[in-house]
């Protein structure tokens, strides 16, 4: 975890994250620049010798640092109070071939079939870095579906992208059939969990039981009768052998 670092240290790393870069911290700030106190702590969390700030090392800045360049409001978001240098997020000229985003584990199956919507913010967060958009993923998701997008097959759909700082994009919406993606998982039950032999119970009533056969079972129960009518016929072939020799001998 590293040495815990002083509040001016603090300080001045939450300045270059809200002030200048937020993208290199897989952070986009809303329109006035706020981004959510739980996402930068998220982010920070993520940075080597940074693992061990929380919601009072960021109160510890303001208590303790004279006129703090940060400013929380709402109890939940915070943002630096000079933003001349904040990125603004403004149409893309030259959009790269390939961007990345990842959707929750359990959205994969939905996103393939209807598109990739908005999640934690209003537009979609793609990275033109794999390794930034599966760190954001893995934010909401412990194992993040990662979708690699076909920005052409998208703009010609009318797809609009737009620059949230050096490797950070957002979109509206990616629709189906611009991205690819693990395959998906196998067909399951309307349960959502394939149901194994061993776990399947019947209804129990007062004074009834039930017989279950299973597969296993029933091929059991197969391979007998038709051994019983092996030992059959063997015994039959030996009778007629057994009366043909009587008959000879008489």
């Amino acid at each position: 975890m590293g040495q815990k670092k002083n509040p001016e240290q603090l300080a001045k790393l939450l300045s270059y994250i809200l002030e200048r870069r937020p993208d290199e911290f897989g952070l986009v700030p809303d329109a006035d620049g706020y981004v959510k106190i739980k996402e930068l702590l998220k982010a920070l969390g993520e940075e080597e010798g940074w693992s061990y700030v929380r919601r009072a090392s960021i109160d510890e800045v303001g208590f303790t640092i004279r006129n703090p360049r940060i400013e929380i409001a709402d109890d939940s978001r915070i943002r630096a109070k000079n933003r001349e240098r904040l990125p603004e997020q403004r149409l893309v000229e030259n959009l790269p071939r390939l961007l990345y985003t990842c959707v929750r584990e359990k959205a994969q199956v939905f996103a393939m079939d209807k598109g990739i919507f908005p999640q934690a913010y209003p537009r979609v967060i793609l990275s033109s870095d794999q390794s930034m958009a599966e760190r954001i993923g893995r934010r909401a998701d412990r194992s993040p579906i990662l979708f690699t997008v076909q920005t052409q097959k998208a703009a010609d759909q009318g797809v609009v992208f737009y620059h949230a700082g050096e490797i950070l994009y957002l979109a509206d919406f990616i629709p189906p059939g611009c991205f690819t993606g693990p395959p998906l998982p196998k067909q399951k039950a309307e349960s959502g969990k394939a149901e194994k032999p061993e776990e399947r119970t019947e209804q129990k009533f007062p004074g009834s039981f039930f017989m279950q056969l299973d597969d296993e079972h029933k091929q059991r129960v197969i391979l007998e009768k038709k051994k019983r009518e092996i030992l059959k016929e063997k015994d039959k072939r030996r009778m007629r052998r057994e009366k043909q020799k009587i008959r000879g001998d008489s």
